[in-house]
């Protein structure tokens, strides 16, 4: 509008751009999910990856006796007095000794076969260990690898 009332003539384009007003700044937008079901999903994820750690870290701390085994594996080779000490040690840290303690000759090298689902205790270099705390033997080649197999192999059945 001009002084006298009436509005001015504008004949271009470029007149009606310079008469724009500038746009107002946009709120900023929020980083928090605008609906509830965002937040349940975020909860639910955090407890899942909690459990997850727990569960990790139970299980780590079950198998320090395996590990504490294979180490002494390791070391032990295939002398068959050491081999029958670790294993007879290994199977009364996973099962109640009323279990295995008893067990001796073949009923220990059956007991070792079926617990890992495998062979090569009754029949193979595993065979020795039936003699091994009363007699002295050298070295059975392939004992220390079938005795490792067996320690990471076995499965403690759950009491039913």
């Amino acid at each position: 509008m001009n002084e006298d009332g009436a509005t001015p003539d504008v004949t271009n384009l470029v007149d009606l751009i310079d008469r724009l007003a500038e746009p107002a700044e946009p709120a900023p937008v929020s980083m928090v999910p605008a609906t509830a079901g965002w937040t349940v999903l975020a909860v639910l994820l955090g407890l899942a990856v909690l459990w997850l750690v727990w569960w990790g870290a139970r299980r780590w701390r079950a198998n320090a006796y395996r590990r504490a085994a294979l180490a002494e594996l390791a070391t032990a080779g295939d002398d068959p007095g050491t081999v029958a000490a670790i294993l007879r040690r290994t199977a009364l840290a996973a099962w109640p000794r009323t279990r295995v303690a008893s067990l001796h000759g073949d009923e220990w090298l059956r007991f070792l076969d079926t617990t890992a689902r495998g062979e090569g205790f009754v029949d193979g270099p595993g065979a020795v260990l039936a003699r091994a705390p009363y007699r002295t033997a050298g070295p059975a080649p392939g004992l220390g690898a079938l005795a490792a197999r067996w320690v990471r192999r076995h499965r403690v059945e759950e009491p039913a």
